[in-house]
């Protein structure tokens, strides 16, 4: 009888902790809510994408919707950031910047553009996905998250990397936004971090208008931070709203908790670094250096691309972004 009260009372224990823990939820790295959402959309070719032909495979992605324990005051309904991954799909950074976003009151999505189509990591064969499907994929979801009443429409933001950065750099570009967004919505801003910059597609220097937050670093040799320069010099003569973030060191997929230091291959993962690919008509993309239409059977298309972490460069990313959210979010 004594052993029997002696075990109630654990338990009795155990409950009232897990309550208590319930009730009052860690600020950081936690979600108050989470609900996974399927989203249709499109798989075509990028010269499909760029001619507006929707002629493709139908098929349906995912998406994490994750609500935070103490949203933010600054309006009635909750700003969103959207987190696209990379050629290896969802990995810890999307983690990391979830759970910033997370305690600093805002909810986050994480977009999976790969599961619903059957991948898992596409960087030794970037040619089994277009490139440009995950811009579709992020308009897409845009017209789920405008039907939810919690969500204030006019406050989100994307933010991708490395694949998906490239993703939400170019889903910024007007044209693309008139072609394949049928939310009624935009982005409020777009924040691509280590972004393939090595493709001109006409008319990428107009942007919807809204700012861009561009952080790349020099140890880059997987997406090399010099074309986004050119790039970035193009939209401001322009007059777009466009930043470029450089860091001294910042190798490819620097801001990942996991990541190694140094830096280590990433194996056989390709990489065109040096191909110069111009979208010479419309939907054309041609190897300048053939004047042949680009492939990733290239020759200017390389392997083993290095991957690794900066502490440092995370911490003033992190510091950097927190501060501009922060003041568009509380904009009317």
């Amino acid at each position: 009888m004594k052993k029997l009260l002696f075990l109630l009372g654990i338990l009795g224990s155990l409950s009232s902790f897990a309550h208590d823990v319930s009730v009052t939820p860690p600020s950081y790295g936690v979600s108050a809510r989470s609900e996974i959402y399927a989203i249709p959309t499109l798989t075509i070719s990028d010269s499909q994408f760029l001619q507006g032909d929707s002629q493709g495979k139908a098929v349906t992605v995912g998406g994490i919707l994750r609500y935070p324990p103490n949203p933010t005051k600054v309006s009635s309904k909750l700003p969103v950031v959207v987190l696209v991954h990379g050629s290896s799909g969802i990995g810890a950074n999307l983690d990391y910047w979830s759970n910033t976003f997370l305690a600093q009151g805002y909810a986050t999505f994480n977009l999976d553009s790969f599961t619903g189509r059957g991948l898992k990591v596409v960087g030794p064969n970037q040619a089994q996905l277009g490139r440009l499907n995950m811009i579709i994929d992020a308009y897409r979801m845009l017209e789920i998250l405008k039907a939810n009443p919690q969500i204030d429409s006019s406050k989100i933001v994307m933010m991708g990397f490395s694949r998906g950065g490239q993703a939400t750099l170019f889903a910024s570009n007007q044209r693309f936004h008139q072609l394949w967004n049928k939310s009624g919505i935009e982005f409020a801003a777009y924040i691509p971090f280590y972004a393939d910059c090595s493709t001109q597609y006409l008319g990428d220097d107009t942007t919807t208008g809204k700012p861009i937050r561009m952080y790349h670093g020099l140890g880059d040799d997987y997406n090399p931070v010099v074309p986004c320069r050119a790039y970035v010099a193009r939209l401001k003569a322009k007059n777009q709203d466009v930043e470029l973030n450089e860091f001294p060191f910042g190798p490819h997929a620097f801001d990942s908790p996991i990541g190694k230091n140094p830096p280590v291959p990433s194996t056989n993962a390709q990489t065109v670094r040096n191909c110069q690919i111009r979208e010479e008509s419309t939907g054309q993309l041609i190897n300048l250096a053939t004047g042949k239409l680009f492939q990733y059977a290239d020759t200017c298309v390389e392997r083993n691309p290095h991957v690794g972490s900066d502490v440092e460069a995370t911490k003033i990313a992190t510091q950097k972004i927190s501060q501009f959210l922060e003041n568009l979010f509380s904009k009317n």
